[in-house]
């Protein structure tokens, strides 16, 4: 169990290594999108556009050796364009299944909210069983199937918010920040020299680290990550503190509980540990819960946001020792 634990932190190590050749000063957000992938769950990405939602998740799939589709969701996109649907052949005088970009490993739901709930609906099925039914036929997906929707959030004319149903099942919401001086200066020079981000990814300097069936097999190894009894405990306070807070309308449920369990299992591994501290629950208590929770309209109108009640609750909680 001590050498699987030491090769996940190796091959943990190395992935990030690589993608932070490519993704400049966002080295949370690449511990967060990778604490998805490893706990078999889906991310949401918020960001302003040109921030690199769409080169985050290409690189990932480039270093952890899986496939990667991209979905651009527009208000005409139909739930076939999504799944794919059987298409007749005159030449064999039968009915083809022509597959949707839906059948691949990492997908890109690119402005998730910008096309109709029956759309949104497609995915369902697909981020849920790993499967998809076509005309009653039912296909599986990858195990290693992880969707990264984003959304733009400054700008919502002419969008369809997601479902609170639809919202619970991403196990995180990532916000990604415009950098600072010294990084966006580091891009800026790295443009001018020939070394782009893109560029690099697309001259193939940056290395596979493993396969996908690697993938799946060290996803099985975060077991090994302790977390005692009373941390636990801390979990379902948490969680449930989000039920009992008076400016909440809206709690997380039980599905908020297993998946800072899991986030805060995998963060720990990401920073090489095998032990999770009261910390890795505290960083991943965010964004595991932002998108759960709906306020009360009289306290909406205060100006109170969802961060600060996170932040009150959080503060609230006994710690454990």
């Amino acid at each position: 169990m001590k050498e699987d634990m030491e090769e996940l932190r190796e091959i943990l190590t190395n992935v990030k290594n690589e993608v932070t050749k490519v993704i400049i000063g966002q080295e949370h957000v690449i511990d967060k999108a990778l604490v998805a992938i490893f706990t078999c769950n889906h991310a949401l990405i918020e960001g302003v556009p040109g921030i690199a939602k769409t080169l985050l998740v290409r690189t990932l799939a480039h270093v952890l050796g899986s496939d990667f589709s991209r979905i651009q969701f527009t208000p005409d996109l139909m739930p076939t364009d999504i799944t794919g649907t059987h298409v007749f052949s005159m030449q064999e005088n039968r009915f083809n299944l022509v597959k949707g970009p839906v059948f691949t490993t990492f997908l890109l739901a690119d402005e998730i909210n910008r096309a109709p709930a029956k759309t949104q609906s497609a995915l369902l099925q697909a981020m849920q069983e790993r499967l998809v039914t076509i005309d009653r036929t039912t296909h599986k997906l990858s195990p290693n199937f992880t969707v990264f929707a984003t959304q733009n959030p400054i700008e919502y004319e002419g969008t369809y918010p997601l479902p609170e149903a639809q919202k619970d099942r991403f196990m995180l919401k990532i916000n990604m920040d415009t950098p600072n001086r010294t990084d966006e200066l580091q891009l800026a020079q790295r443009m001018l020299g020939g070394d782009a981000p893109e560029d690099i990814l697309t001259r193939g300097e940056i290395k596979q680290v493993i396969t996908s069936e690697v993938l799946t097999r060290l996803r099985k190894l975060l077991g090994g990550t302790l977390i005692k009894d009373d941390l636990i405990g801390y979990i379902v306070d948490i969680v449930q503190g989000t039920r009992k807070h008076q400016a909440v309308l809206v709690g997380a449920g039980p599905r908020a509980t297993q998946s800072l369990l899991l986030a805060s299992r995998a963060l720990a591994a990401i920073q090489g540990r095998d032990f999770v501290t009261p910390d890795d629950i505290k960083v991943m208590a965010v964004p595991v819960l932002e998108h759960r929770l709906i306020l009360r309209p009289e306290f909406e109108i205060e100006g109170l946001s969802v961060l600060e009640v996170i932040e009150d609750i959080l503060k609230d909680m006994v710690v454990p020792r």
